[in-house]
């Protein structure tokens, strides 16, 4: 059985005009994600002006690493759009280690129970 990840699921909704600028940042968000040892996927979907990024990470230590490595991004990109929902989904231990350096993203908290991966 394989450990289950600690997912982030951050939803953007872009001011108007910033689209273009936005969707720049996603190109710049997975070159420097790239390098991470400990992220398992990272991609961007968008539904109009909502951009959407789906990650995944080994434990809490690559989710803290990734948004240090990803810090002055996150700032620009939160200049451009406001964050309308985050989701921090993970096994209870993991979830544990984010919930103080998280704290201010006012992220929801979901505990993994059960699940399969192949």
């Amino acid at each position: 059985m394989s450990q289950p990840v600690v997912s982030i699921h951050p939803y953007f909704i872009v001011h108007p005009g910033k689209l273009e600028a936005a969707r720049a940042l996603q190109h710049a968000f997975v070159a420097k994600t790239k390098t991470e040892a400990k992220c398992l996927y990272y991609e961007f979907t968008c539904n109009g002006e909502v951009v959407f990024c789906r990650e995944g990470y080994a434990d809490a230590e690559g989710t803290l690493a990734h948004l240090a490595n990803v810090g002055e991004l996150l700032g620009e990109m939160l200049k451009l759009s406001d964050l309308l929902r985050l989701e921090i989904h993970g096994p209870a231990a993991e979830i544990d280690k984010l919930k103080g350096p998280l704290a201010d993203y006012k992220p929801d908290w979901f505990v993994y129970e059960t699940g399969l991966s192949k």
